[in-house]
């Protein structure tokens, strides 16, 4: 069985609201893709496809962005709860959901987190930064620590919007640039961050999947590796020396080691290569970032399915990148 870790899908609740929020860009771009929304179309579409499942979670825009204080959280139970219910009816096309976590909550949404994987949800969901804040900030480390503890995978899903500009001198980013290239660099920022600020040390137990196969990290090894070995080298204003000391680990070896990673790559056969040569097999599992194809909701499905079934390599490899990987972090097996 090949399960689809990493497939997007809005809960009609939900959806509701999000359509009664006016929010623009990704907003638009969700309402017009109906197997985004429409169960049945999406059912459809799992239904194309042989031995696949599919693992549900939230999209685009984050609730960060829509909610603010105790109503982000009651926006994350619609998601939530929404998901469960799903699952449960159909869960042989959609055998698992992941949680939507919502970290501007008061208590950084520990509370939901909890009560949500207590109602079955295999993981939680994060974006890469939190209404602009990086996730080092201080005030999601409860988050940290919970999922720490309940050691839970984490997928991180990248966020940055045409509001991040790509010139000190403009005001937005242009062309989609903040997505095409952005959301690859976010994504690679994000680790970087939980890496120097020592949160993966604090909480060793953490196991994020990174999206779209860590961004740029794979194509960025000899950056990370001998061009971090010298962190400090390149600044002068305070002393970075100091923070590599304090690893417990060469940079690069948080990287390749302690992270996830998913194959939606969208159909790219380099990009899958490079990630599958970068980080653990162990590491890596398969998801197609389904619907958001030019087909809405069948191509980059097949071109992932595709792709990997071509990479030689022994079939007891592949298993594990189909589900195996992902039944060993999440502690759940699935039907094959």
């Amino acid at each position: 069985m090949r399960i689809d870790a990493y497939t997007h899908f809005i809960p009609e609740k939900f959806f509701a609201k999000l359509v009664e929020s006016g929010h623009t860009d990704i907003g638009k771009r969700v309402r017009e893709i109906p197997c985004i929304h429409d169960l049945e179309a999406r059912r459809k579409v799992v239904d194309q496809f042989d031995d696949y499942a599919q693992i549900l979670s939230y999209p685009m825009p984050p609730l960060e962005l829509l909610a603010k204080g105790d109503q982000i959280e009651e926006y994350a139970k619609l998601v939530n709860d929404g998901f469960a219910e799903i699952c449960t009816k159909y869960p042989d096309y959609f055998p698992g959901w992941v949680a939507q976590a919502p970290l501007a909550a008061p208590d950084a949404g520990v509370r939901e987190v909890t009560r949500a994987l207590k109602n079955g949800a295999l993981g939680v969901q994060i974006y890469t930064n939190i209404a602009g804040k990086p996730l080092d900030d201080p005030a999601f480390e409860p988050f940290f620590a919970a999922m720490n503890k309940l050691n839970k995978p984490i997928w991180m899903h990248p966020a940055r919007a045409a509001n991040f500009p790509d010139y000190l001198s403009e005001k937005k980013s242009k062309y989609e640039i903040w997505w095409t290239f952005g959301w690859s660099y976010e994504t690679a920022a994000a680790m970087a961050r939980l890496v120097f600020s020592r949160i993966l040390d604090k909480y060793p137990n953490l196991k994020i999947i990174t999206h779209h196969f860590g961004g740029i990290v794979p194509m960025l090894e000899g950056r990370i590796g001998p061009g971090w070995d010298q962190l400090g080298a390149r600044t002068s204003d305070e002393d970075l020396s100091i923070v590599l000391k304090s690893l417990k680990k060469r940079p690069l070896d948080y990287f390749k080691h302690s992270f996830y990673a998913d194959t939606a790559v969208f159909g790219g056969v380099p990009a899958t290569h490079a990630g599958l040569a970068f980080y653990d097999l162990d590491k890596v599992v398969f998801a197609s970032d389904c619907p958001f194809d030019p087909e809405k909701g069948t191509m980059y499905t097949r071109e992932t399915l595709r792709i990997i079934e071509e990479i030689d390599m022994p079939r007891a490899d592949k298993e594990k990148i189909w589900h195996g990987n992902l039944e060993a972090i999440t502690g759940v097996k699935f039907p094959t």
